[in-house]
């Protein structure tokens, strides 16, 4: 089904097996020496799963290239020892593996960074020291010894990260570099830096060494590079030595999103192609490409030569071999939610999957057949439930699931309903496949009591019965204009002029769902560039242009009783992207609201001492929720072997990740 995708390419003298490739995600374990027979275990089962080419997240070339301080890093001898680990391993499941090699620059978490000119970037505390024309050379220098050292260790290749705003990249753009020396003031000066570090490498690494470059092609920031430019960079460095371009999409300070899922598939391959006409070399495509059709149809189309795929092998290791196998419909799609990966790395944790927490805990969480099979009922077919009795099968247990609705999904089930949260119904596809492949019972539109859970004879019950919205005790609460953030999302009636309540991850979810257009007609993608004003054809500098911004059609007011900022408790990575997207619709948001009382005439507050009406036509209350567990008190006092999961256990702000977590984790005990 997949000819172009699962073809193989012959590279510099090493054979890939097929043409997808895991691009690099940092996962936090590439930073201790210790954690490195965990990352081992993790590549590994991507390598096992039969992905073409794994490049590891970014190793940094020196001490002043750390992202953070004690990050990975490959710039002495006694490093290489620790990295043999990793590539024996990719190795002996038949893959292939390059190492990144990113250099912060100005993007770096600690007072030793450095860049092409003293300039403080917005996303750092710390302003760079710029280097002097020998500091240049030494990072060049720097560079080239870091790849001698990873082909010591086993790599196939390196990866060198030009893009996304790191120490190269800062070089290439005039937004950075104002430099008048020989690495600065021109285009031409401006790309020496990277052609110096390219040319470098092949020297001394020679030939049947993969040589992959990362190139900007889209910076979508101010002052950011020109096509032109973008083109003859991509001339020079394949001129150095270069086996490959892979295609770079946005600074990290940009204010366009790139990775959320609110961004259409392949919403950049555009100039990924437009880059492939001028040169010779592979070229890979990348950025939210997450199903076997859509790498398939850029391959076929000549958009690229090779996908890069890096959360999507973090939701599903199996990818490519399931494809192989004819059996997309059972691959664990990436939904691009960040909430484990990008927002874990912030977080200064290890990053793992939210549909798939075995991801970069391989080593923690085997997934062994169990050593005696039992039957294990479940009540509620939500993520926790779910979660827990795909991988309770799995391992060979006999499940059945009771659910009240007629259809699974639960919380699930309403964020699909979340405009630009559509992948979310692709985990309630691969829930609904996995439980037929698997034989799980699933039983709708049962209400399950203590009577139907123990006719059945289970020898374990899970309650994940899941959370309800909690109604505040404000006066006048019952009245006919109020409505939950359920009943809003599954087809109530809603006028023109509205009021949420609360402004949690829940608040901003359904105000995006109250401004969206009715308007259906022309491409999705084009009303998305439009909307986040993106020129894929580069009439403007970095692929920048005004942004044209449909008008809702209701009115909204986003409320919170706390005093600051709507949003802050959102994830690092996506909230930004919620409150733009509020702003553009203009929706209102106000903090320190006091809630007086609920009429005929709309919702009574105060604020800063002054008594508002708002007059709407309805209010949506998103402000929590509480656990449904009264089943798990009755079963607990009968079964001896009764577990409570996901928001059964914690109704607080309602949180997938942790639910899906839950679960999974139970299964592998029981």
């Amino acid at each position: 089904m997949y000819t172009h995708l699962l073809s193989p390419l012959d590279v510099d003298g090493i054979r890939l097996r097929n043409r997808v490739l895991m691009g690099s995600m940092h996962t936090g374990l590439e930073d201790r020496a210790t954690d490195f027979p965990k990352l081992a275990s993790y590549f590994a089962e991507r390598a096992r799963g039969e992905v073409g080419l794994i490049v590891t997240g970014g190793i940094a070339p020196n001490i002043r290239g750390w992202v953070k301080p004690f990050a990975g890093k490959l710039s002495w001898p006694w490093e290489v020892r620790r990295h043999r680990l990793v590539t024996d391993a990719v190795h002996a499941e038949g893959g292939r593996i390059c190492m990144q090699i990113l250099h912060a620059g100005r993007y770096a978490y600690h007072p030793l960074g450095v860049a092409p000119s003293r300039i403080k970037s917005p996303i750092s505390p710390f302003t760079p020291f710029a280097l002097s024309s020998r500091g240049v050379k030494t990072q060049v220098m720097d560079f080239v010894r870091c790849a001698e050292l990873a082909k010591e260790a086993g790599y196939d290749g390196v990866e060198v990260m030009g893009s996304e705003g790191y120490l190269i990249n800062e070089f290439t753009s005039p937004r950075t570099n104002r430099r008048t020396d020989r690495y600065g003031g021109s285009d031409e000066a401006r790309m020496r830096f990277p052609v110096e570090i390219v040319r470098g490498i092949r020297e001394k690494v020679g030939k049947d060494f993969l040589l992959i470059y990362r190139l900007s092609l889209l910076d979508l920031v101010e002052d950011g590079n020109h096509w032109d430019a973008v083109v003859a960079l991509a001339k020079a460095i394949e001129t150095a030595g270069a086996s490959m371009l892979n295609s770079g999409i946005g600074w990290h300070e940009a204010r366009i999103p790139t990775i959320v899922t609110s961004v259409p598939r392949a919403a950049f391959a555009q100039v990924t192609a437009r880059i492939r006409e001028h040169v010779r070399i592979p070229v890979i495509a990348s950025n939210r490409i997450n199903t076997p059709e859509v790498a398939e149809s850029l391959l076929a189309s000549g958009t690229a030569d090779l996908i890069s795929m890096a959360r999507p092998l973090l939701a599903d290791a199996d990818w490519v071999a399931k494809a192989a196998r004819g059996q997309a419909h059972l691959i664990n799609t990436c939904i691009a939610c960040n909430q484990a990966c990008l927002d874990h790395v912030f977080e200064n944790k290890p990053a793992s999957c939210l549909v798939n927490p075995r991801a970069a805990r391989e080593w923690e969480l085997p997934l062994r057949a169990a050593q005696q099979s039992r039957t294990i009922t479940i009540v509620g077919a939500g993520p926790a439930g779910l979660s827990c009795a795909i991988a309770a099968a799995q391992r060979g247990h006999h499940v059945t699931v009771l659910e009240r609705s007629a259809d699974l999904g639960g919380q699930f089930k309403l964020a699909a309903k979340i405009p630009g949260k559509e992948e979310f119904s692709e985990t309630l596809r691969y829930y609904s496949a996995q439980i037929c492949e698997l034989g799980i019972t699933l039983r709708l539109g049962v209400q399950a009591d203590k009577a139907t859970i123990l006719s059945d004879s289970p020898d374990v019950v899970v309650i994940a019965t899941g959370v309800k919205p909690r109604r505040p005790n404000i006066p006048g609460v019952q009245h006919p204009k109020v409505l939950d953030y359920m009943q809003a999302l599954n087809g109530a009636s809603i006028g023109k002029r509205v009021a949420v309540i609360g402004a949690g991850g829940i608040g901003f979810d359904v105000c995006e769902f109250l401004t969206e257009t009715s308007d259906t007609a022309g491409d999705e993608k084009e009303k998305w560039l439009k909307q986040w004003g993106v020129d894929l054809n580069y009439q403007s500098g970095a692929g920048l242009c005004k942004a044209r911004v449909e008008p809702p059609e209701r009115e909204v007011w986003l409320l919170q009783r706390r005093v600051g900022r709507l949003g802050a408790g959102l994830n690092k990575t996506t909230g930004w992207v919620h409150r733009a997207q509020l702003k553009q619709k203009n929706v209102q948001m106000l903090d320190n609201v006091e809630y007086v009382a609920i009429d005929d005439n709309g919702l009574h507050i105060k604020r800063d001492g002054t008594s508002i009406c708002l007059q709407v036509d309805h209010i949506i209350l998103c402000a929590g929720q509480e656990s449904q567990n009264e089943l798990f008190q009755h079963i607990q006092s009968v079964h001896p072997d009764c577990h409570l999961i996901g928001g059964a256990r914690i109704a607080s702000e309602v949180d997938a990740k942790r639910a899906i977590d839950e679960g999974v984790r139970l299964a592998m005990r029981l």
